[in-house]
Formats: structure tokens, sequence, C-alpha cells
């Protein structure tokens, strides 16, 4: 059973892999691409955060379209959309084009942000549910360290590295459509369109011949409501504090820094003196690091729980950015500090929020209300990249490196302080023992 669990969660982290990679390879082209395409700082910004904007249509499209069709279907469709906005996008000779392949990207990664967690967490057992589920966040930051990595061998390939680079995401997404046809669809989602028996069939694979029948009760006792809910059900008395939770802890990891660097790390070690070549190479370090970590996470965060990750990590990323801001206010900026400090800090997201924010969202929500509710928390937390990614050149250029990271320290201080006031601890129960408790609050 446990292999099982584990052959279809890694299936649908692919989603995660092609998520990552697709997000952190434009940080390797943007020293190629402002030129090529004649970017001011502003125009950079908006060109990179292009395929946000696609993300938060993709978010929408997952809960309504994942509903309607199943997980496993509109995966396998956002699997399609990562090929062509790859092809799309490293073979686009106008910025418009360029745009709009990278918008595709993200309508794909939009729905990979929803679907790959949500499908694992709907089929794992609940007492791995929190390590399965990471194996999404895994991905990504594998799908990030693959895409830092292939930037830097395919940097000396001529005038149209770049090109190359962005097309390189087209082998994974193959890879993703033809393993879908391997995994199950998920049995809450089953259950929710009247196929109990097959649901059942998933569940004794996943649960065992024991327990599955009575899983199977309960899922059917909490989706007896689902096809009359709407977005305006997540408004009820009892389900706006959970709303509030998911979109506020959404929107904390992305406004405490994280795709500032994973998105812009070239470009700032290209402002402390560093070339091409070593500012791409560090961040082949900053993947690694992310990848070490979230193994830690993984082994983490169902033995000491959510929380308690998050808060270690807040604090951790909070000393890390407040020593980064001072580098910049003394200008001790050299490459070797700058990196020591970025490592720090993505070593202590990758072991706590990050992975940490995916799992919380997928288990905050009744089942009815699962994906509608991941939906807004998950548009909010693509609005608020959005932003940060648009602003950041030029909050560097207008504000300065230190004023720029102790703004961002500054966030991490107030994430630490609402996760430790409200939310809640949700590991080792099963989702519609979570909804029971969420109900009696």
């Amino acid at each position: 059973m446990k292999g099982y669990v584990v052959l279809i969660s890694v299936v649908a982290a692919l989603g995660g892999l092609l998520f990552g990679f697709d997000t952190a390879v434009i940080s390797g082209t943007i020293n190629f691409i402002q030129p090529y395409f004649g970017l001011s700082e502003t125009g950079l910004g908006w060109t990179v955060s292009s395929l946000l904007f696609g993300c938060i249509g993709g978010v929408f499209l997952a809960g309504k379209v994942g509903d309607h069709y199943g997980r496993k279907k509109v995966l396998m469709m956002a699997a399609l959309l990562f090929f062509v906005s790859s092809v799309g996008s490293a073979t686009a000779h106008v910025l418009i084009f360029f745009l709009i392949a990278r918008i595709l990207g993200g309508l794909a990664v939009g729905v990979a942000s929803i679907l790959s967690p949500m499908y694992i967490a709907e089929l794992a057992p609940a007492k791995y549910r929190g390590t399965l589920v990471s194996l999404n966040q895994l991905a990504i930051v594998i799908g990030i360290l693959v895409a830092f990595f292939s930037n830097y061998l395919l940097v000396g390939t001529g005038e149209n590295n770049w090109r190359w680079m962005l097309l390189v995401m087209a082998a994974p997404a193959i890879l993703l459509f033809f393993s879908l046809f391997m995994v199950p669809e998920s049995p809450r989602w089953l259950v929710a369109r009247g196929r109990t028996d097959e649901a059942l069939q998933v569940l004794i694979k996943t649960s065992g011949k024991e327990s599955a029948r009575l899983e199977l009760a309960e899922i059917e006792l909490t989706l007896t409501k689902h096809e009359d809910s709407t977005f305006r059900d997540l408004l009820a008395p009892k389900i706006r504090p959970l709303l509030n939770i998911g979109i506020i802890l959404a929107v904390f990891q992305q406004i405490t820094g994280i795709n500032t660097i994973m998105y812009y790390a070239p470009k700032i070690f290209a402002n402390v003196g560093q070339s091409n070549d070593s500012a791409l190479m560090q961040t082949i370090l900053i993947g690694g690091t992310n990848l070490i970590f979230t193994l830690v996470a993984l082994v983490l965060i169902d033995r000491f729980g959510r929380k308690l990750l998050i808060q270690i990590g807040s604090l951790g990323m909070m000393l890390m950015l407040a020593g980064l801001s001072a580098l910049f206010f003394t200008n001790h900026t050299s490459g070797v500090l700058v990196l020591i400090f970025i490592l720090g800090y993505i070593a202590f997201f990758a072991a706590s929020l990050g992975p940490a924010l995916w799992v919380v969202a997928a288990e905050l929500f009744p089942n009815r209300l699962r994906s509608k509710g991941m939906s807004v928390a998950i548009v909010s937390l693509w609005i608020a990249c959005t932003i940060v990614t648009i602003v950041f050149p030029i909050m560097l250029e207008k504000l300065s490196g230190g004023i720029t990271f102790l703004i961002f320290a500054l966030i991490c201080l107030a994430n630490l302080l609402y996760v430790l006031k409200y939310v809640p601890e949700t590991k080792g129960k099963t989702l519609e023992e979570l909804e029971k408790q969420f109900a009696s609050l």
C-alpha cells in the first residue's frame, strides 16, 4: 500500500516539478532577454511576472474544472500547456509572443499549484499525508534546481542560449502527461460524482481493506452537500476563519521574499560584481540548498507538526534577511557574504514555510469546499507573488538593498507572530477528522 501511494504521489508531484522549473528558469534568462527585447527595469519586472498573471487564472480554472472533470484529467491538460509554453517561449522573436507563451505556462503552473497537492492529500493516508504532500514541494525544489543547473550548462551555447534554457521544460511535460495514465482518480472526487464503487477500490489500494469502508462512509457523510457548494459558502461563519488563515499564510509565503531570490538571484549577484557565469553557478548552490532542506522538512513535518516548523523557519528567515540587509548598509557585499546569508534564508524557508503552506492549505477546508478554498488561498499567493516580482527590481534600484531586505525581514517577523496566534496544528488526523475539529471551533 505504501509503495502504491508513493507512486501516485510521485506522479502527481511531477506537476510540482514543472511548477518549480517554469517559475525558476526565467532567472537564468533575464540578463539575456533584457537586452534582446530592450527591456527597462520596470519592463523586466512585468516580463518576468507575465507567468504569474497566468497562474492567477490557472488557479481559478483548477478549482472549477478540477471539480467537474476530475483532478487527473485537468493535470493532464496542464502537462500539455507546459509543453506549449516551453516551445512557444523558446521560439519567440517578438515580445508579445514571448509573453503569451509565458502566460500559458502560468495557467499550467496555477493548475499544478492547486491540483497536485490536493490530489495527493485526497489519496494519502492520514499518518503519511504531511510527508506525501510535501513530496510536491520536494518536486518543486527539484524543478528549481534542474532549471538552475540546466541554465548554467546552457549559458555557453551562444546568443540563443536563453532559448535552449526555456525549451528544456518540454521533456518533463511529456513525462507528466504519459505518467498520469498510470494513476487513479481521487476517491473523494469519485464519491462526489456518485462513483462509490470505484472510490472503494482506490481506497482499498491506498488504505487497506479494513479501513477502506470506514473511510468511504466518512467521505460520503462529509460530501452530502458537495454539489450545492459555492464560493459564497466560504464566507460561512465556521469556514471564514479557515479561509482567512489560508489566504494570510499563502500571502506571507510570498511577501517574505522567496521569489525575489529565486527569480532575481543572478541579478542580485551581478549587482555585487559577479559575472553571469559565476552568478548562475551560485544559483545552483541556492537550488541545492533548497533541495536538501526540503528533504529535512519531509522528515520533520509529520513528526513535529506544521506550526512549529513555520515558527522556527520564520525566525531563521528574519535573521538571515536582517544580516543581508546589514551587509548592504555597511557595503560589505562581497559575493561570499551575500551568498552565505541567501543560502541561510533559503535553508530556513525550505525546511518550514515552503512545504508547510501547501500541506496546511490542503488540510484546512472541508471536503466539499476544498478545491474552492484552496483556489482562493493560492490565487492570493500568486497575486502576492506577482506584486513582489514586479516591484522588487524597482525597490532594489530606488530603495537600495539594505532597506529592501530589511522590509522583508520585518515581514518574516509579522508572519512568525501571526502563526503563533492563529494557525492550528493539523498533523496526524484524517481530512474528515480535521473537518469535524474545525466545525466545533
